[in-house]
């Protein structure tokens, strides 16, 4: 891909912006060369006003979402794009998150612009773990573990009873579930289920990959290797 169309698809601006970029001089190489929108180079190699260009489309980063904040591109409030570079808001392929978490909930993102990835890790088959630590109104009752597992429980509205979950109780309430599917709102209606309400919900896990040290806020692209950990299981396993 030509270089003009590559820095534009990045979100650098319109292709009348980032022409004049190149005119500018201010589309280089590492070693100072100015570089012309014809030209066809390695983007790991581009600089654009001195800073490294964007990845080029096959981006995929991870986000701690913090709560008050929405998984979409128009909300009145504070949305997800706030949180990263803006020209990111632009990139062709679009820049979409892998599966929402509510306005309420807290914890790991992932967003990419690579379809064939993220319909690879939304898929039902992929089975991927899903873990969410949640604060509750009432303390446990006691079998909600069990009732969980049995893979018996049909939420509100549907028809499908949903997958074994593993419920760790860590306080009277206060609990870590593993979830094997993503359904609307689940970890929710699972507890309301039970006659129990969530009061703060947070995601530590997606697959094998973890938030780590992020703060709330944060983000950072993904390496190859983080991205073979999704799919790789817990550490340990």
């Amino acid at each position: 891909m030509k270089l003009l169309r590559l820095v534009a698809n990045l979100g650098y601006g319109s292709r009348k912006q980032v022409t004049a970029l190149f005119r500018a001089g201010l589309v280089t190489d590492l070693d100072g060369e100015v570089l012309y929108g014809d030209d066809v180079v390695d983007p790991a190699r581009v600089l654009v006003d001195g800073e490294p260009l964007d990845p080029a489309p096959g981006l995929l980063l991870m986000l701690h979402k913090p709560t008050g904040v929405t998984c979409s591109t128009k909300d009145p409030g504070r949305v997800i794009y706030d949180l990263l570079p803006p020209r990111f808001r632009l990139r062709e392929p679009r820049l979409s998150p892998v599966g929402r978490l509510d306005r309420d909930t807290s914890g790991l993102l992932l967003m990419t612009d690579d379809g064939q990835l993220l319909h690879r890790i939304t898929s039902p088959k992929s089975g991927l773990d899903k873990v969410y630590v949640a604060t509750l109104a009432q303390d446990l009752r006691g079998d909600e573990a069990a009732l969980f597992a049995a893979g018996t429980l049909m939420l509100e509205g549907e028809t499908t009873p949903l997958r074994p979950a593993e419920l760790t109780v860590l306080g009277p309430r206060h609990a870590r579930l593993v979830l094997h599917e993503g359904r609307y709102h689940q970890v929710r209606r699972m507890f309301a289920a039970t006659g129990n309400h969530v009061v703060t919900l947070h995601r530590e896990r997606v697959g094998g990959l973890e938030l780590g040290g992020l703060a709330a806020g944060e983000w950072r692209i993904l390496p190859t290797s983080d991205r073979e950990r999704i799919f790789a299981g817990p550490a340990g396993e």
